[in-house]
Formats: structure tokens, sequence, C-alpha cells
């Protein structure tokens, strides 16, 4: 199966995410609208997942035309790949339990996230620019 295959799998999940949340918004769910920290951090790991898989999607675009060894190639895709479901994944783990008001240390998947877009990005970049 292709990545870019795996990310478009995904969409439907993101769009399913954002239902779930305007359904929070709209029924008044106790934990949600009630708790501006799980509010943000859930609005922001939506976000950053529908984001994320789109910039996913155009990069494989153009790890075939970068000028890296393959295995470098196949390590860019899978660190595309990771940031979109480690970086939302961290943010919505870190504040489960509805009485949560502080982030639990799942936070770092989030961290884990931007470090696998940022070396994924610049190895790309490299590759292309070389």
């Amino acid at each position: 199966m292709s990545t870019a295959g795996v990310l478009l799998i995904t969409v439907p999940t993101v769009a399913f995410g954002g239902v779930s949340l305007l359904r929070f918004l709209m029924r008044n769910v106790p934990g949600y609208l009630d708790n501006p920290v799980r509010r943000g951090l859930w609005r922001a790991g939506h976000a950053h997942a529908g984001v994320l898989v789109l910039f996913a999607l155009v990069a494989m675009l153009y790890v075939d035309q970068a000028a890296l060894p393959e295995g470098v190639k196949a390590l860019v895709r899978t660190l595309m790949v990771a940031a979109p479901i480690l970086m939302p994944l961290g943010f919505f783990l870190s504040v489960a339990r509805p009485r949560d008001t502080r982030p639990s240390g799942l936070i770092w998947l989030a961290v884990a996230g931007g470090a696998c877009l940022a070396v994924g990005t610049l190895t790309l970049g490299i590759g292309l620019v070389v």
C-alpha cells in the first residue's frame, strides 16, 4: 500500500473528528465546552491533523524527485506520515479525561510529531535543493 493511500484513508477520520467536536459544542457536552484547556487542545489536535495530512500528501509528490538514497526516501515518507498521527494524538490524549485541566505527559507525543515534521521536511528540502 502506498504512503499516499494511507494518508488518504485518514482523511475521513479527521472529518469524523470535526463532526465529533461540533457535536460536543452543539450538545454542550460536559468536560468539553466548560474545560478551556481540553477544548483548546482538542481543537488544536483536529486542526493539526487536517493540515498535516494535507501537507504530507503534497510532500509525497516530491519525495521521488529528491536526490536522496532510497532508504532516506523511505525515512522521509515515514516521518511525514508520523507527524499527522503523533502531533494530534499528543493534543487529544494529554487531556483525555473530561476533568483534565492540565496536559499529561502524553503531550510529548505532539513534540515528537513536531520533530518528525521538522526532520522530514528538512531532509526532503535538502534532497530537492541538492
